[in-house]
C-alpha cells in the first residue's frame, strides 16, 4: 500500500512533496522514523527548522512520509526541501495519534479496516427512504472518494466521469483498468443491471460499494412498488371515468380532483404507443418530463403498450392552440427517440364524456401512425381525412372478422361489384364502366347481393355499414 492510498482512507492531506513517490508504507512511526513508515508528529510545533530536521531525519531514514498536526500551509524553504527530498509532508486533519493507531491498525490488517468501513455503509446507509443521490453521498463519505452512478447503458446519471469502461454487459463485480472497482446494482427480478456503482478507490471499496447497491436495490424496489401502486390507481380511475361518461357522479368527480384530473373543459387526447418491449411503470416520468419540457401539462396514464395523455383547457381551444400542442408533442416523441414511439393526437372534446371520445380518437390516430413512417409514426386526427379516420375506427380485432363474415356468402365477383357500385355512389352506369360490362349485368348482381344478404341497399345506414365492410374485407391485413 502507497502513501496515495491511504489518502482516502485517513484524514490526510498532501501539503508537501510527491505523494506518489513509488514508496511502499509498511507501518507508523511515532518516534524514531524507519524505512516505509509513516513518522507521524504528535505535537503541534511547526516552526520552519525543527519542521526541515525531522523531514531530513524522515528522508534519511527512508520513511514513506512525514505526517504532522493540521492542514496549515508550509513555509517555501520547506516545500523545496520535500521536493527535493522526494518526501512527501501529510497534514493529519483529526487527533494525530488517533490517526497513527488507525493507520497502524490498516497496514497491520487491512481486513479490519474494511470490516470498519462496511460497519460504517451499513450504518448510514440501511436508513429506510434514501434517494439515489442520497445513497450516493453518503458511501462516497464512507469511502472518502467520488462514487459515480451509471444507467444500465453506461451512461452518467450521479458523479463525476469514469475513465475506466464498465462492462455493462458483464453483470458482476469488477476491478477496472488504471484503477476503481464497479458494483451492479441488480434489477429487482436479480437477472439484469439496473445501475452501476463505481469507485475510483482500490478493491477494498468493492464491499462498501456492495452495501450501497444492495440498499440502492431495496430503494428501486421501494419506489417500483409506489409506482405500481400509483398506475394501478390512476388506471382505475380512468376506466371509472370512461365508462361513467358524462354521468360522472360527485365520489370520481371528488377522486378526480384528488388526483389533480379537470374533468369539465375541453380535453385534447394524446396515444403514445410503444413500438417494442417497454416497461411502462417506470418510464411514465419520463414521458410527463417530455412533455414538461415543451411545456404541456398533461394527465398521464399507464396503459398496455404505451400511455394515454390528455391536456385540459376551460374553453374550446382554437387551431392556433391546437397547432402550437400538436408541435410540442411531436417534440416531446423527439425527446423520447430511445423509446420508438407512435403517437396519435386527437380533437379536443368537452365535459367528461369528452375525455373517453378524444382518448378513442388518439389510440385510432396512433394506430394509423405505426404505418406512416412518412409522418415520423405521428398523426394528428385533424391531419386525417375522413375516410382514414372511419377505416382506423373499423380496423379493430372484433369488426374485421365481422365484416368478413358479413361478406361470406358472396362470391369474389359480387364481393367486387358490390364494392365498386358503393365507390360509384350506387351508379349503375358508372359501376358498369368501370367493370367494363352492361348495366343490366350490374342491376341483376346487385339485386343477387340483396337477396344473398337479406338487404335493402336504398338504405343509407346499410350502404354505410357495406362499404366500410368491403374495404375492410379487400385490404390487406
Amino acid at each position: 500500500m502507497n502513501v496515495a492510498d491511504l489518502l482516502d482512507r485517513a484524514d490526510l492531506v498532501v501539503l508537501a512533496g510527491p505523494a506518489d513517490n513509488g514508496r511502499q508504507v509498511t507501518g507508523v512511526s511515532v518516534t524514531a522514523p524507519f524505512a516505509g513508515a509513516l513518522a507521524v508528529r504528535i505535537d503541534g510545533e511547526r516552526t520552519g527548522w525543527r519542521l526541515d530536521a525531522d523531514l531530513n531525519r524522515a528522508a534519511e531514514a527512508g520513511a514513506a512520509a512525514l505526517v504532522v498536526p493540521g492542514a496549515d500551509p508550509l513555509l517555501r524553504g520547506t516545500l523545496l526541501l520535500a521536493e527535493r527530498l522526494r518526501t512527501p509532508v501529510l497534514g493529519c486533519l483529526g487527533d494525530p495519534l488517533e490517526t497513527a493507531v488507525r493507520l497502524a491498525v490498516l497496514l497491520a490488517a487491512p481486513e479490519v479496516d474494511v470490516a470498519r468501513r462496511v460497519l460504517a455503509a451499513h450504518h448510514v446507509l440501511d436508513a429506510g427512504g434514501l434517494t439515489l443521490a442520497e445513497l450516493r453521498d453518503r458511501a462516497s463519505e464512507v469511502l472518502h472518494a467520488e462514487v459515480t452512478v451509471l444507467a444500465r447503458d453506461g451512461a452518467v446519471l450521479l458523479g463525476p466521469a469514469v475513465s475506466a469502461q464498465v462492462r455493462v454487459a458483464l453483470q458482476v463485480r469488477q476491478r477496472l483498468a488504471g484503477g476503481g472497482v464497479a458494483v451492479p446494482v441488480l434489477a429487482p427480478d436479480g437477472r439484469s443491471a439496473e445501475l452501476w456503482l463505481v469507485s475510483p478507490g482500490t478493491a477494498g471499496d468493492e464491499e462498501v460499494l456492495a452495501v450501497a447497491a444492495g440498499a440502492a436495490q431495496r430503494s428501486l424496489a421501494l419506489r417500483r412498488v409506489e409506482l405500481e401502486r400509483d398506475a394501478r390507481r390512476r388506471s382505475g380511475l380512468l376506466g371509472e371515468l370512461l365508462q361513467s361518461g358524462d354521468d360522472a357522479g360527485p365520489s370520481l368527480r371528488r377522486r378526480a380532483a384528488e388526483a389533480g384530473w379537470a374533468l369539465d373543459g375541453w380535453h385534447t387526447g394524446i396515444r403514445f404507443g410503444a413500438s417494442r418491449p417497454v416497461d411502462v411503470v417506470t418510464s411514465t416520468s419520463d414521458i410527463v418530463s417530455a412533455l414538461a419540457a415543451e411545456g404541456i401539462e398533461a394527465v398521464v396514464v399507464a396503459e398496455d403498450g404505451g400511455w394515454v395523455a390528455w391536456v385540459t383547457t376551460t374553453a374550446e381551444p382554437g387551431t392556433d392552440v391546437v397547432d402550437r400542442l400538436a408541435a410540442g408533442v411531436r417534440q416531446a416523441q423527439r425527446r423520447l427517440a430511445d423509446l420508438d414511439l407512435l403517437v396519435g393526437m386527437a380533437r379536443p372534446h368537452p365535459g367528461p364524456g369528452g375525455i373517453a371520445r378524444t382518448l378513442s380518437e388518439a389510440r385510432d390516430a396512433a394506430r394509423l401512425a405505426g404505418a406512416r413512417a412518412e409522418t415520423g409514426r405521428f398523426l394528428h386526427v385533424d391531419r386525417l381525412g375522413l375516410a382514414q379516420l372511419l377505416l382506423a375506427w373499423t380496423r379493430t380485432d372484433t369488426f374485421v372478422p365481422a365484416a368478413r363474415s358479413l361478406l361470406a356468402t358472396l362470391s369474389p365477383e359480387l364481393v367486387e361489384t358490390l364494392t365498386v357500385y358503393l365507390d360509384a355512389e350506387s351508379s349503375l352506369i358508372e359501376a358498369a364502366a368501370v367493370l367494363g360490362v352492361h348495366r343490366n349485368t350490374i342491376a341483376r348482381r346487385v339485386a343477387r347481393i340483396e337477396s344473398l344478404l337479406g338487404v335493402d341497399l336504398a338504405d343509407a345506414d346499410t350502404r354505410l355499414a357495406l362499404h366500410l365492410a368491403c374495404r375492410v374485407s379487400t385490404s390487406p391485413s
